[in-house]
C-alpha cells in the first residue's frame, strides 16, 4: 500500500466468480482505488511449487489472459509438460498448463529466496499490466482441509482429484491460529476504505478463510464502511462450484437466502438476482438490505454494470 491513496473499494474474492466481479469494479474504479483480497485457502504444493488458484484466476481475469473455456488457467494455453509427465508416470490430476507453470516457477523462486507472497503477487500483477492491487488475505499459509465421512481432505484433492464427490460435513483452515492479514490487507482494512464487496463467491471455501484470518472479521465491522455480498447462488443453483451441494450435505437451506444468513453480523447489505427476488423479503427480515438485480455475468458489461449497481447500492447504505 506505500504510495497508494487509501481505497475507496476493498473486495473479497474466491475464484471464477468473484474474479468477474473483480474485473468489472476494475473498469469502474481508478487502479488506485481498488484493493482485490484473493482467497488463499485453496493454496497448496504441488511438483514442489506453490500454486494459488484464486489468486491466479483473479489476475489472469483482470489482466484478460483468463482462459474462459476452462474456467482456470491462462488463454491459449498448451501442455507439452502435463504430456510428458504422463508419459513419465507422472501425477497428472492436477493439470498445469506451459504458460501457467512459468507463474508457478517464478512465484516459488522468488519466496523461496526470502520474498513474501503479497509482494510476489504484487509484483506479477504489474507485470500484466494490472493497475489494481491484488493482494493474498495472508502471507502465511492457511489451508482449507474439508470434512468427509471417510476423513480429511486437503481441498484440492476434494475439489479436484476427487471432483466434489465426497459428502462435505464441515471445514477446517489449518494454519488460520497462526496467520495475520497481509500488510496491504491490514492497512486498506485501516485506511478509512468506504465500501467492502464480498464477491459472489463460495462462502464456506473462499470467502470463509479470508474471515478465519485472526482479527479480520473484527476489522470489517469496525471498518466504518457498508459491507456489502453478491449472492453466489442464482435460482438456487450455484453458477459455478459445489456451493448448492455443500448446502444440501450440511443440512442447510438451500438457496441465497441462507447464504445471506450465513454472513450475517457482519454484511449490510445482500445482492440477489432477479431470478430470486421473492427471496428479498426474507433477507431484510435478517436485518439486511436486499438489492433486486441482475447477477449473471457473461459480457464485459454485464460485470461493468452490476460493478456499478454494487457500488451505489453501498453507497445507498451510507457508512456504519
Amino acid at each position: 500500500m506505500t504510495g497508494r491513496a487509501a481505497p475507496t473499494c476493498l473486495a473479497l474474492s474466491g475464484g471464477v466468480g468473484g474474479a468477474k466481479l473483480a474485473l468489472g469494479l476494475s473498469r469502474v474504479l481508478p487502479p488506485e482505488a481498488l484493493v482485490v483480497v484473493a482467497n488463499t485457502g485453496d493454496d497448496f504444493e504441488h511438483f514442489g511449487l506453490l500454486i494459488c488458484p484464486d489468486i491466479d484466476t483473479v489476475t489472469y481475469t483482470l489482466a484478460g489472459v483468463s482462459n474462459t473455456e476452462t474456467g482456470w488457467g491462462r488463454a491459449g494455453e498448451s501442455w507439452n509438460a502435463m504430456e510428458a509427465l504422463a508419459a513419465l508416470g507422472g501425477e497428472t490430476w492436477f493439470r498445469l498448463g506451459d504458460r501457467d507453470l512459468a507463474l508457478h516457477l517464478e512465484r516459488t523462486r522468488r519466496i523461496a529466496a526470502g520474498e513474501s507472497l503479497s509482494a510476489v503477487t504484487t509484483d506479477l500483477a504489474r507485470r500484466l499490466g494490472i493497475g489494481a492491487c491484488i493482494v493474498p488475505a495472508s502471507d502465511q499459509p492457511v489451508r482449507t482441509v474439508v470434512e468427509t465421512p471417510d476423513g480429511p481432505l486437503p481441498f484440492q484433492h476434494y475439489f479436484v482429484r476427487e471432483q466434489c464427490r465426497p459428502r462435505v460435513t464441515g471445514f477446517r483452515f489449518a494454519g488460520a491460529d497462526a496467520a495475520m492479514p497481509s500488510p496491504a490487507f491490514a492497512a486498506a482494512l485501516a485506511g478509512g476504505v468506504s465500501a467492502v464487496v464480498i464477491c459472489p463467491s463460495n462462502p464456506f471455501i473462499s470467502i470463509d478463510p479470508i474471515l478465519a484470518v485472526p482479527g479480520v472479521r473484527q476489522a470489517l465491522r469496525d471498518c466504518g464502511a457498508p459491507v456489502v455480498a453478491v449472492s453466489p447462488i442464482v435460482a438456487g443453483r450455484a453458477i459455478k462450484g459445489p456451493t448448492a451441494k455443500m448446502m444440501a450435505e450440511l443440512g442447510l437451506a438451500g438457496g441465497a437466502v441462507e447464504v445471506a444468513r450465513h454472513h450475517r453480523g457482519l454484511i449490510d447489505g445482500f445482492v440477489l438476482d432477479r431470478s430470486d427476488a421473492e427471496s428479498a423479503a426474507a433477507v431484510e427480515q435478517l436485518g439486511i438490505a436486499a438489492l433486486v438485480t441482475g447477477t449473471v455475468m457473461e459480457t464485459l458489461d454485464d460485470k461493468t454494470r452490476l460493478a456499478e449497481e454494487v457500488l451505489a447500492f453501498a453507497r445507498s447504505l451510507g457508512a456504519r
